[in-house]
């Protein structure tokens, strides 16, 4: 990118955290993962591929908002998503 470039970038971000570095270093949505991640669950030998989408998630080419409706549609039961793929331990520790 060319200099000027880089610059009218960085102010925009400085508009937004102020200038603080570590603040523009953490993304608001950490808990949630990055656009494109594929996440893998195999469920009765069977194994499935969700997509992570910039609105919500794809699996089996279809669009859905959360986790949970994926599980449901896996299991026909109804379940945590974020527990059901594995990004969540149903546990909590202590």
């Amino acid at each position: 990118m060319k200099p000027e470039t880089i610059r009218r970038l960085e102010r925009l971000g400085e508009e937004l955290d102020g200038g603080d570095r570590l603040r523009r270093s953490i993304r608001a949505d950490r808990d949630r993962p990055i656009t494109g991640t594929r996440l893998l669950r195999e469920w009765q030998g069977v194994e499935h591929v969700v997509t992570v989408t910039a609105d919500g998630f794809e699996w089996q080419g279809r669009p859905y908002k959360s986790l949970s409706a994926i599980a449901r549609a896996i299991t026909g039961t109804r379940w945590n998503g974020w527990v059901f793929i594995g990004l969540k331990n149903h546990r909590r520790r202590t």
